[in-house]
């Protein structure tokens, strides 16, 4: 079996649930504590040991490809500056961190479409699919995009990353079937999109991480339209795949945030500054002595 070495990271979205910060600033590149959304999943799909990386954007999101470009002017500036040393280490880094392209979705027409996009980049090697409004903080050495591939490679089919998420908030994801395999991986049967209460399966919905077979391709272009939207539904394309056997869920380990969602923004930056190196202690003193005035 081929060893992982590609990704997309959808990131084509308008952001319209985070205006009007989304309106000049893609909601990608919105920080967490120090650094944008974005690099946090890149530099997860590398830890995972991914070498190229295709970002799908759109009209207004240039600002992606130059925070992962070289700014010679401001390297130039802090250069040689000691004082400045950890400074021009963290500006640099993020040019270097993997072989990144970038591919526009020229129509807003949905994930299935989005990856469509990426057929050539991926040619007939299965791949990872990091969503671009999800950031996830994982164990160290254990970056989510790796437990999936792991399981890709140990079951020979495509996996969704799942968690159990309150029943009141699943009609707001999707609701799967499945049957375990093992401790944390599960056999996917069937997959319905925002269901009512009375269709939900189980409370395990996929958030944010997908390893498909190339195969996937096939099934995006056999997969009908939606009547209303016209719009070809990704989650449609996977239910094919576990219709077929082929698809397995993972319940990985990690924390999940929604940056495409205002609360999950503030949960995202609260929670990585308290237990950041540089303002951790600090930090944690504020928020102590905030609560103690609530």
């Amino acid at each position: 079996m081929k060893k992982i070495t590609k990704a997309i990271i959808p990131a084509a979205g308008l952001g319209t649930r985070v205006l009007p910060a989304s309106k000049s600033v893609p909601k990608e590149m919105l920080n967490i504590v120090d650094k944008p959304a974005i690099q946090y999943i890149v530099e997860e799909a590398v830890a995972a040991g991914i070498t190229d990386i295709l970002i799908i954007t759109n009209r207004g999101k240039g600002v992606i490809e130059d925070h992962f470009d070289h700014s010679f002017e401001l390297e130039a500036n802090l250069k040689g500056n000691e004082s400045k040393k950890k400074i021009y280490e963290d500006v640099l880094y993020p040019a270097n961190l993997a072989n990144i392209y970038y591919i526009r979705q020229k129509e807003t027409k949905g994930l299935a479409h989005a990856i469509a996009c990426a057929e050539k980049f991926i040619g007939d090697e299965p791949f990872a699919i990091l969503y671009g409004d999800d950031v996830i903080i994982s164990p160290e050495g254990k970056p989510v995009i790796g437990q999936l591939m792991d399981a890709y490679e140990k079951y020979g089919a495509g996996c969704v990353g799942v968690k159990e998420v309150p029943r009141e908030d699943v009609p707001k994801y999707c609701t799967l079937d499945v049957t375990p395999l093992e401790e944390n991986i599960m056999s996917v049967h069937n997959i319905i999109e925002k269901p009512t209460p009375e269709e939900i399966l189980s409370c395990y919905s996929i958030l944010g991480r997908v390893v498909m077979p190339p195969e996937i391709f096939k099934y995006i272009k056999e997969t009908a339209p939606d009547k209303k939207s016209g719009e070809v539904y990704f989650t449609d394309c996977m239910l094919s795949l576990a219709h077929d056997g082929k698809l397995n869920a993972v319940d990985f380990d990690g924390i999940r945030y929604d940056m495409g969602n205002k609360l999950g923004i503030m949960k995202a930056n609260v929670e990585v500054a308290l237990d950041h190196t540089e303002i951790g202690e600090d930090f944690k003193a504020y928020i102590k002595d905030l609560a103690s005035k609530l």
